[in-house]
């Protein structure tokens, strides 16, 4: 039975201004450095047992990785696959806007451009998959909160609308069971 951790990147602007930052890449404000460098520390103090960190290859992801293997000396890769979802016209957008709020409901809508939640499940679950045959090697993966979703409905059941609403904190660290 295999472990995965799971962390989302530090603080960035748009998170402070609650604007959807999707495939956009927005950089950590300074108390997002801290964030990331504080979960390093905390991995490190407490010895969770992880081998290697996969990270998104935004720069808040990567940066927040960097601090994490930094601070623990855990090698780190980077993942295409963990990529936020782009959110085509809603990119930079207020995340609590109703037009968002309604097109997310529709799980196959690529937002006028973007990425639909099912191209997103379709190459998380893939990479999960190819976790999940590595039992004795357990991983990090550090991203962003429409991945932690993605990520969340791979191990529970969930409603359409606890999906949606479903969301980690900056920097949280979550642990997942194969």
């Amino acid at each position: 039975m295999g472990v995965l951790y799971f962390t989302r990147h530090g603080q960035t602007i748009w998170n402070v201004e609650n604007k959807i930052c999707g495939a956009t890449d927005i950089a950590l404000t300074d108390l997002g450095h801290c964030q990331a460098e504080a979960l390093g520390r905390r991995i490190a103090e407490e010895g969770v047992p992880i081998d290697a960190i996969l990270c998104s290859p935004l720069m808040r992801a990567a940066d927040t990785a960097r601090h994490i293997a930094d601070a623990t000396g855990l090698p780190l890769r980077v993942e295409e696959r963990l990529r936020e979802q782009n959110f085509g016209r809603f990119e930079g957008t207020p995340r609590d806007g109703a037009a968002f709020r309604e097109a997310k409901a529709c799980f196959v809508s690529r937002f006028g451009g973007g990425e639909s939640m099912m191209q997103v499940a379709q190459r998380i679950y893939s990479l999960l998959d190819e976790l999940r045959a590595q039992p004795d090697r357990t991983y990090l993966l550090v991203a962003h909160n429409g991945i932690a979703r993605v990520v969340h409905s791979y191990f529970h059941e969930m409603t359409n609308e606890e999906y949606a609403a479903f969301g980690i904190d900056n920097c949280a660290l979550m642990q997942y069971t194969f």
